[in-house]
């Protein structure tokens, strides 16, 4: 029986980023209606699109595994290997025509994440990760900074107002009073500005799996750190902070305490 990195490998994850972000900008800058869920949180056709050609073609190529994606929730399977989707991270950038949402897809092995892929149709952006694989960026290894002072880093978010909504304003507002940098370059574009080393911590006050599952392989595989608010790892946190993994302890103390 093949192992999983002769089954999900950099080229095929790569593949599925670019062709579901294909899909994705067939709707981008255009008319489209805005759904809102049951969470307020908005969707479109191109987020269910995209959603439903990831689930079918993963199911092609891999009939016993399962799915979990954002719009159409949980099909079981028994391979033991599960695929996590966000069709559309950043549907709000999206539908305003702000070029920084991406496709992300994240794959779990016997509840372990094993890869994961971020593309960023507007701007070409892929960065991919298999464990033990290393982390390519545009298909050159990607690494986080080595900035080691809190002083000299730049700090991104999705949504500042997440922070104050869900209690953790004292901690964000304690930060932003360290920190050189700090800049709305939000969603998984932000976690990408890390693991590239653009960009030194990224936070969410507010985070689901699908939107954590891709980030675990993409940023230990470049180096860096991804937790919760309170040091945890793994996908059913409900919050997250990505680093370049030096300044990680430093964050959690802000942020956590």
């Amino acid at each position: 029986m093949k192992g999983f990195a002769e089954m999900v490998t950099i080229e095929l994850l790569s593949d599925l980023a670019r062709r579901a972000g294909a899909i994705t900008l067939q709707y981008f800058n255009t008319q489209l209606e805005i759904i809102s869920k049951s969470d307020n949180s908005p969707v479109t056709i191109a987020d269910r699109t995209t959603e439903e050609w990831l689930r079918a073609e993963i199911g092609r190529r891999f009939p016993d595994d399962g799915i979990v994606g954002e719009e159409f929730g949980t099909k079981e399977g028994s391979s033991g290997r599960r695929w996590i989707l966000d069709p559309i991270d950043g549907t709000r950038s999206f539908i305003h025509g702000v070029p920084l949402y991406g496709v992300m897809i994240g794959v779990e092995k016997d509840g372990e994440m094993m890869g994961g892929a971020i593309y960023v149709p507007p701007l070409n952006e892929l960065i991919v990760a298999v464990k033990g694989q290393g982390c390519f960026w545009n298909g050159r290894r990607a690494a986080v900074s080595t900035k080691s002072k809190l002083e000299d880093a730049t700090v991104c978010t999705s949504d500042i107002m997440h922070h104050y909504e869900h209690n953790k304003g004292a901690g964000w507002d304690a930060l932003c009073r360290r920190v050189a940098l700090v800049r709305t370059w939000g969603d998984c574009f932000g976690y990408m500005m890390v693991a590239t080393g653009r960009a030194d911590v990224m936070l969410d006050a507010v985070m689901s799996p699908w939107d954590i599952a891709a980030l675990q392989p993409i940023l230990e595989e470049a180096g860096g750190r991804l937790t919760d608010y309170e040091g945890n790892t793994g996908i059913y946190g409900k919050d997250s902070i990505g680093s370049n993994g030096l300044l990680h302890d430093e964050v959690l103390k802000i942020v956590g305490g």
